[in-house]
């Protein structure tokens, strides 16, 4: 097959024409890539497979770590789980990149579930601390262990004082 175009400035915009015409009169169309309809996945013919993912995961880093490794997929909520889980199907042959991207994808999940304690929890742990400072020291005339700062030496006398 080939294509010819005959003009007299070729542009970025006239070739992409020239190939959208081509390709309408050979009646082949570009291959969907990415996110797709299940409908659309199992038209090409490919086996397909399967990786389930659990609801609590953020399902948008996944897409993107699918588009970043070019894999065609498709998704679904599966509700009768709780939280509901999303279910990944994706073409056999691109088994090596989910394998890589599903790797990067827990990675990522993994490091943004870092331990982190509650608000109201750091404020209770702050009240009691605040409870075994404050009785002690409240206009008893208890030493807290805070000095007062000193005089700065050296200050500068008022203007009427001479010092000979």
């Amino acid at each position: 097959m080939a294509l010819s175009v005959k003009a007299t400035k070729m542009t970025a915009r006239l070739l992409a024409q020239a190939m959208q015409a081509f390709l309408k009169k050979t009646g082949k169309s570009a291959e969907k890539h990415g996110k797709q309809s299940l409908k659309s996945l199992t038209k090409s013919g490919a086996s397909i497979e399967k990786v389930e993912i659990p609801g609590d995961s953020d399902i948008n880093s996944f897409k993107k770590t699918a588009r970043k490794y070019n894999i065609d997929f498709s998704m679904q909520k599966d509700k009768s789980t709780d939280p509901p889980s999303w279910i990944i199907f994706f073409k056999s042959k691109d088994s090596k990149s989910m394998d890589a991207a599903f790797k990067e994808f827990s990675k990522s999940v993994l490091k943004n579930k870092s331990p982190v304690t509650p608000i109201a929890k750091e404020m209770e742990r702050f009240r009691d601390i605040a409870k075994g400072i404050a009785p002690d020291a409240a206009g008893k005339g208890i030493d807290t262990g805070i000095t007062p700062k000193p005089p700065a030496r050296g200050k500068a006398k008022d203007k009427g004082e001479i010092d000979i």
